[in-house]
């Protein structure tokens, strides 16, 4: 019960300061995952959660499912379409690039994985949380087009590597059981049944709620309720098929927002609040029980991957997408620099360790929740001031680079009053 008590109370202490902090370089979760710290295993020992208890899994499998769902739904393929240069290259290019690169850079650096541990260890860390930098996505000051990329980045590859997390899970664990032979099937039930699922469920349940919300006949918070009962009852669906309910949930986010965009407006404000508290409680429990029992466990060969992971991995794919766009140089910088690694990264490590109990699964999850936490904190303060220069960069110039085009923006996941 001390645990409820010490969330609730580390809620209330931050709101009594948000609006304060939201002008500065403190992110939200820099703040819950210090109070988790400081708590924690690794601080007052006063939070105690099993890392394989029902609690962790259920806030995992509820955070994990209701961010992709709303991730995808926030996104409109329609607008993106119109302006989808930048996204496409960090997508298209970047996205699969920084995968391959950071295989490699595990496969030298973490001699002890095989391929497919380093592969699934790259993917894990390959989404990108745009909440841990807030400013690069709010900060009017600079170009929207420039924020709109980090957006729909940090929005749609999250769901984009969860069938290569997926898969390469299936591999790996079939090399720990009974060999490969079976992994093939196992990886295109999960992905087929889990796409059938969410484009199933998103399509039919989108179209119903339009048609009846059209009608006059759903009342206003039951329209809400009913778009988050969507997420879930294609996760149930996918379990119930044998698929992946992570990928039901991405999907059906994709397929609910193509056929009842009107509903999409009503159901953000209250997604976000559930979401903005279940990420920080999560941000909470990741302080506290997955890196304070690692803060013995750093060696030279974890620190090298995450920084690794943090530079090269990402800045060089990046950049390299980039090559041709005709925007400054420090721009494709900007842009390669902040892939934060939070929310979707600790999500995945988690189901990682859940599913593949061997010294890999947990060298992965090591890595990872390290990765995570330099990229809070490095990223958390590093946004308003390199926002604030790029920005004054950018304003100097001659003429119009081509990141200053105007853009119809899209909602991100954490709407900030600046």
């Amino acid at each position: 019960m001390i645990e409820l008590l010490i969330m609730a109370l580390a809620v209330l202490g931050f709101a009594m300061l948000s609006e304060r902090l939201a002008m500065s370089p403190i992110t939200a979760p820099m703040v819950f995952t210090s109070v988790g710290l400081a708590v924690g295993t690794g601080g007052f020992g006063w939070f105690e959660l099993e890392l394989e208890g029902e609690a962790v899994s259920i806030l995992v499998e509820a955070t994990l499912v209701l961010v992709l769902f709303t991730d995808a739904i926030r996104i409109d393929l329609r607008i993106l379409r119109r302006q989808a240069g930048i996204p496409i290259r960090l997508l298209g290019i970047g996205l699969p690039l920084t995968i391959v690169a950071g295989t490699a850079v595990a496969a030298v650096i973490l001699p002890d994985l095989g391929l497919a541990e380093a592969a699934l260890l790259a993917a894990v860390l390959a989404p990108t949380d745009a909440a841990l930098g807030q400013a690069v996505v709010s900060d009017q000051r600079l170009p929207a087009r420039i924020r709109q990329a980090l957006n729909v980045e940090s929005g749609l590859n999250d769901g984009i590597a969860v069938p290569v997390v997926a898969v390469l899970l299936a591999l790996a664990v079939a090399d720990q059981s009974s060999g490969v032979s079976g992994w093939i099937g196992l990886a295109a039930r999960q992905v087929g049944f889990g796409v059938m699922a969410g484009v199933l469920v998103g399509c039919i349940g989108g179209l119903l709620l339009d048609w009846r919300a059209a009608a006059g006949a759903v009342e206003g918070i039951y329209r809400q309720l009913a778009t988050i009962s969507i997420a879930i009852a294609a996760f149930g669906l996918a379990g119930v098929l044998e698929g992946n309910g992570f990928i039901a949930a991405f999907t059906a986010g994709l397929s609910f927002g193509l056929v009842a965009r009107n509903q999409c407006s009503g159901v953000q404000d209250f997604t976000e609040d559930e979401g903005e508290l279940l990420s920080a409680v999560t941000f909470m429990v990741f302080g506290a029980v997955l890196v304070g029992p690692l803060l013995d466990d750093l060696s030279w060969r974890i620190a090298a991957y995450v920084l690794a992971s943090l530079t090269v991995v990402r800045i060089v794919p990046v950049v390299v997408a980039m090559t041709a766009s005709r925007t400054l140089f420090e721009t494709r910088l900007f842009l390669g620099w902040f892939g934060p690694k939070g929310l979707a990264s600790i999500l995945f490590a988690l189901v990682v360790v859940e599913e593949l109990d061997t010294a890999a699964g947990r060298t992965i999850f090591t890595v990872a929740s390290w990765t995570v936490l330099a990229s809070v904190f490095l990223h958390g303060l590093t946004a308003n001031v390199w926002t604030g220069r790029l920005s004054r960069r950018l304003a100097a110039e001659a003429e119009p680079m081509p990141e200053m085009t105007p853009v119809e923006e899209l909602p991100t996941r954490r709407r900030l009053n600046r």
